[in-house]
């Protein structure tokens, strides 16, 4: 029997949230461990698990990975999710790289004051509409196929439907000039593996809450002063 990925991380999206999507994607069953304390973190550090001082890491093939774009890019090869070709894999990694951008966006904004936090969601929505969603928009219309590379279900895919539902999550009506991304968010979303994780009680976790938020502070001892710039 094989022995199922182990990611050790938050009980929250973070910087892991895409490696969950993608193994959910995979149809790759994987455990947790939620770190709730800072002797957790500390001792994952002392072991020398953590090459940067950083999580995630994940336990997968007989390896500790760490820095959460190469964990997705393994993932991505293992599971037939990176292209075909290198160019193939040149536009995935171009695709993910944007909507990579527009997630780090996203991802402080649990970490702002509530003042700062509506001042927050208007740059992100800016940011969506304006750079990133125009893009892919394009590419589909001009791919002319269901996926963003070539015939088949990609990282890149599956990234970008993962930053939607985020943006969709601050703006509702988001996608109500790209008729292309709308109907690429459907198409995706019917995809078995990716149906089952986004129905209730899957690994998919929910917007960051204040308990989250608490958590990292504690076990990282970081995000005190987090302020809009």
């Amino acid at each position: 029997m094989s022995v199922k990925p182990k990611i050790y991380y938050f009980d929250g999206r973070g910087k892991v949230e895409s490696v969950r999507w993608l193994l959910a994607a995979a149809g790759v069953a994987f455990e947790e461990v939620f770190l709730e304390k800072r002797e957790q973190y500390e001792a994952l550090l002392k072991e020398g698990a953590l090459l940067f001082e950083q999580v995630p890491m994940v336990e997968m093939d007989g390896m500790k990975l760490v820095q959460s774009r190469a964990i997705m890019q393994y993932i991505a090869a293992k599971y037939d999710l990176y292209g075909k070709d290198l160019k193939e894999k040149l536009l995935i990694d171009m695709y993910v790289g944007g909507t990579m951008d527009l997630i780090d966006i996203i991802l402080p904004h649990a970490f702002y004051s509530s003042e700062d936090k509506q001042k927050h969601i208007p740059i992100i929505v800016q940011k969506a509409k304006e750079r990133y969603f125009p893009v892919y928009e394009k590419v589909l219309k001009d791919h002319g196929g269901k996926f963003l590379v070539g015939n088949h279900l990609s990282w890149a895919d599956v990234h970008l439907l993962e930053t939607i539902l985020m943006v969709e999550e601050k703006c509702a009506d988001i996608l109500s000039n790209f008729p292309q991304l709308r109907v690429f968010k459907q198409r995706i979303s019917e995809i078995p593996t990716i149906k089952a994780f986004l129905q209730p009680g899957s690994q998919r976790k929910p917007e960051p809450d204040d308990k989250y938020v608490a958590t990292v502070r504690t076990v990282l001892q970081n995000y005190y002063n987090m302020k809009l710039n």
